[in-house]
């Protein structure tokens, strides 16, 4: 079912910002250019970005994430991903509203992007990404988990709960990017025209243009300084590596793992999106038939940071049962 919504009313608490006395420095491990990020908000939660060991592929990966403060056992735990080569920051502005309305929440760092430690540079293809993920839960959450997927952070989600349906109860997908075949023929280029590519990647001007399509509307200060944000990771010496690992993988194709998807899932899609087409978010719906489908009023690509209080209260409304469907 389709649900034609305006915006809900604001999230239970206040939106207060995250609790500082977790620190005012820095973790070490960022680059030194998270200190020219002006927005409060990403740099509140850049001062909560940990790392923690995973045991991956016969090593220990210390892995990026944002932890809760606490832990609700009687609460669903989230786990938030993030789009195509991004971070746990895309998540700055719902993560405060999440942990108001009080859910235990992972904001998590996916192998080869974020802030993780790869110097030993461990494939980054997608069943690396499924298994670090699963450790990463095995070791630390071990508990049924709402997964929350944006844009190529929904094929991610997808990949993760077919392959591991016993993790998941229940998944939320934001824009969703699921119908790309891969990276296509970009898995074919000769690794110096790959690195050549993955390199424009983080340029200043490829991702103002990204951040102008992205959203329904931006100042263009505010737009360089979520250019900031949004390449500070692509800053880590293994960046370029661990992307063009990815690349030459093949990326990730879930068309065919839609239908195989057994958990609810919540469907939440900007209405005026221009970087994946509107119409897919009606096609998603009828590939997953355990589905409602929200459209995000005067909203682009990215809802959780263009409309974050919209995002947590039908999250909320989705797990609790009150949403229509």
């Amino acid at each position: 079912m389709l649900v034609l919504a305006t915006a809900p009313a604001r999230c239970g608490g206040s939106s207060s910002s995250i609790n500082k006395s977790l620190g005012t420095v820095f973790p070490p491990f960022l680059p030194k250019e998270v200190e020219r990020i002006v927005d409060p908000s990403a740099r509140e939660l850049a001062m909560r970005i940990q790392r923690v060991p995973i045991s991956f592929s016969e090593n220990t990966i210390m892995s990026s994430c944002v932890k809760p403060i606490q832990q609700n056992a009687t609460e669903p735990v989230l786990v938030l991903l993030h789009g195509f080569d991004s971070s746990c920051l895309e998540w700055r502005y719902a993560y405060p509203f999440l942990e108001d309305a009080g859910f235990e929440t992972w904001a998590v760092d996916i192998l080869g992007w974020g802030f993780s430690d790869l110097k030993m540079l461990p494939s980054c293809g997608v069943a690396a990404k499924r298994e670090h993920l699963y450790q990463l839960w095995r070791s630390h959450i071990q508990r049924p988990i709402v997964l929350v997927g944006p844009s190529l952070g929904a094929a991610v989600a997808i990949d993760f709960a077919v392959n591991h349906p016993e993790t998941v109860t229940r998944l939320v997908l934001i824009d969703a990017s699921v119908y790309a075949e891969g990276t296509g023929n970009l898995a074919k280029l000769p690794r110096l025209v790959a690195y050549a590519g993955v390199a424009l990647l983080k340029s200043i001007p490829l991702r103002l243009y990204a951040n102008l399509l992205a959203f329904n509307k931006i100042s263009l200060g505010r737009s360089f300084d979520f250019v900031n944000i949004g390449r500070l990771h692509c800053l880590l010496p293994w960046w370029e590596d661990a992307a063009v690992n990815f690349m030459v993988s093949g990326g990730y194709d879930v068309r065919h793992q839609i239908k195989r998807v057994k958990q609810k899932t919540l469907i939440l899609w900007g209405e005026k999106d221009r970087i994946v087409n509107t119409d897919l978010a009606l096609r998603l719906q009828e590939d997953l038939p355990n589905s409602v489908l929200l459209q995000v009023p005067d909203c682009g690509h990215l809802p959780h940071l263009e409309k974050p209080e919209f995002v947590v209260e039908s999250i909320s409304n989705f797990i609790s049962g009150s949403m229509v469907d």
